[in-house]
């Protein structure tokens, strides 16, 4: 449905100054770089008493980081000095609220906003409380509302009700000693069917400020099914986004709503090295790529605002004429989005944004940080409960120091997680690969030491296997495996990179190290059981969404069809322990005969 033009409006990135070591604005250190500039246009009436002005503040993929991110994920790139990249530290939740607190100080009218993946993929502290933390800790800072992400259905749509609803959890109960009081902001899902004409959550929430309507419609990717396990979204129908929206404005339009935000966990990809507040990327007109770019343009243009995630990534644009931001992960960053309003017809006069950094040198929210505290002290029990034994130490890949790349940790993971997906409702997985670069740490038992009987606790798993992704099942042909294969060497410059992915049991192959790349792997030393891989035949592979989208370079897992997502790696690890060992009987390290290395 066509819709009257709207009075043209301003879109911008907020100015700002890169602020010299000391000094702060609101305690957040902010810098040049401005997103997209202006567009032309009449800014409509300046009159005070004409307008109105509403501030949102916007976050995505905070994924239960309640503690500082450490490493480069707890870091965020301020520009370049002296031919070398310039980072602040940022994140944590006691910060992040202390941060929302100054940025609502300025602005009466404020709206907190969060693009999905609230929870889901959380760090120990949240993910043994089943996330409960992070909830408290919104709760706490104030957040309003919340578009549903793939990871809020980690634990299936139940367990997400029960995050709005509260109660405590059916399995474990109240792990910290007191009623879960649930979310009290507000979930929106309105791209999430449960039945003709019903959704899982609110499709949309409908604020007034000072008799200026402002409506935010909330919802995840349509490809929510891909991400997950099958049985987390047993019952619902996860709908197109541009269709989902586009729907609603006429029913938003009857109710005097002209100003629309649509705060969607689907998002776009930057060019590598930009600023938080650039839009610069591989897409049209040197301009961010993904998924986000067509969504905004074939939204309706009633839409003002379009808050996104997803990606993790950091920007701040204008496409189609609709503002578009995202602000990277973990509470790193916070979306100042300062709109002017008309009160005569409600319509949006100015839409500027800013990407503001979390910075560490504000004082900790001291109600937040004794939240934490709580659950720190009750993590360690939890932490340290046992769920299985080894009979020696699990080497990972670093340490093996196999000729093959061949590690014990890394095929226990791969097991597990072939384990996990190999029936035939949850992938009827052939067999599944771990790469080298997610197991960090050994698991480990020390023979000569009485008291170490070989006890792994879940901690410990947790430390092997930190990054929270889930299980993906696609189908592969036998040549993409054996493509994928020869992916494990790859030249990057002057040096050659290689990354021996872990195969679960049943499966083998041979390589060359001496000869050329791509044609390292004979193919038909490429075994499934004993027989040889048909090239042309289709087999079913299981990785974890890290690799499933390309990462570390095997970009022909983007090529598998038929996607079904599954559980929780360090879910399908814990259960592989407690399924393969006892104190009697505790779990041998697998036999390093699954990679073979010829001259």
């Amino acid at each position: 449905m066509s819709q009257p033009p709207r009075p043209p409006y301003r879109l911008s990135a907020r100015p700002s100054v890169f602020l010299l070591a000391g000094a702060f604005i609101t305690g957040a250190v902010l810098f040049a770089h401005g997103g997209c500039g202006s567009e032309p246009g009449d800014a409509g009436p300046t009159d005070a008493g004409s307008t109105v002005s509403v501030q949102v503040l916007a976050f995505n993929d905070f994924h239960g980081q309640l503690e500082p991110p450490t490493g480069g994920g707890g870091q965020i790139l301020t520009g370049v000095e002296d031919g070398g990249p310039v980072r602040v530290n940022a994140g944590g939740v006691t910060y992040f609220a202390r941060h929302i607190a100054q940025l609502r100080a300025t602005q009466p009218h404020t709206v907190v906003v969060a693009a999905g993946d609230l929870i889901g993929a959380t760090p120990m502290l949240s993910a043994l409380f089943h996330d409960e933390p992070t909830i408290e800790a919104m709760n706490q800072i104030g957040l309003d509302l919340v578009a549903v992400g793939n990871h809020e259905f980690d634990e299936g749509s139940t367990e997400l009700l029960r995050m709005q609803s509260g109660g405590c959890h059916p399995v474990d109960g109240c792990q910290d000693g007191d009623a879960f009081p649930g979310a009290r902001f507000k979930y929106l899902a309105a791209n999430v069917a449960t039945a003709v004409d019903r959704t899982l959550f609110p499709r949309y929430d409908v604020r007034e400020f000072e008799g200026v309507k402002v409506a935010f419609i909330g919802m995840t990717l349509e490809g929510t099914p891909e991400l997950v396990t099958p049985t987390g979204v047993k019952g619902l129908v996860f709908k197109d986004e541009v269709e989902t929206v586009n729907a609603l404005v006429p029913e938003l339009r009857r109710q005097g709503v002209e100003t629309l935000i649509v705060v969607v966990h689907e998002g776009g990809v930057p060019a590598p090295g930009s600023l938080v507040n650039e839009c610069k990327g591989s897409g049209a007109d040197g301009r961010i790529s993904g998924a986000i770019v067509n969504i905004a343009k074939d939204l309706d243009d009633a839409v003002d605002v379009i808050v996104s995630g997803h990606t993790h990534q950091a920007y701040n644009c204008v496409i189609d004429g609709k503002l578009v931001t995202s602000a990277a992960s973990v509470g790193r960053l916070v979306t100042d989005i300062d709109l002017t309003l008309s009160k005569a017809t409600g319509d949006v006069l100015e839409a500027k944004a800013n990407n503001v950094i979390v910075t560490r040198d504000v004082a900790e929210d001291s109600a937040v940080k004794e939240l934490v505290a709580k659950y720190q002290q009750r993590a360690t029990p939890l932490a340290n409960r046992v769920v299985g034994w080894v009979s020696q130490t699990l080497k990972t890949p670093f340490t093996q120091m196999d000729p093959a790349g061949q590690s014990t940790v890394g095929f226990v993971i791969a097991d597990s997680q072939w384990e996990a997906t190999r029936a035939a409702n949850l992938g009827g997985a052939h067999v599944a690969f771990m790469n080298p670069g997610g197991v960090r740490e050994e698991i480990s038992r020390d023979p000569g030491n009485p008291a170490d009987v070989g006890e792994v606790t879940y901690g410990e798993l947790f430390t092997t296997q930190p990054f929270g992704n889930t299980l993906v099942t696609l189908t592969l042909t036998g040549a993409q495996i054996e493509q994928l294969l020869e992916r494990q060497w790859q030249q990057s410059g002057p040096n050659l990179i290689t990354r021996i992915l872990q195969p679960s049991a049943g499966f083998s192959y041979a390589f060359s190290a001496s000869a050329p790349l791509g044609s390292r792997v004979d193919p038909a030393s490429i075994r499934l059981n004993g027989v040889t891989l048909d090239p042309a035949a289709p087999y079913r592979v299981t990785v974890n969404s890290f690799l499933a989208s390309g990462g570390d370079g095997f970009d022909v897992l983007t090529q598998g069809k038929d996607r079904l997502g599954g559980a929780v790696d360090i879910d399908a690890l814990e259960v592989y322990m407690k399924v393969h060992s006892s104190q009697a009987t505790p779990l041998p390290a697998p036999a390093l005969d699954r990679i073979t290395q010829l001259p």
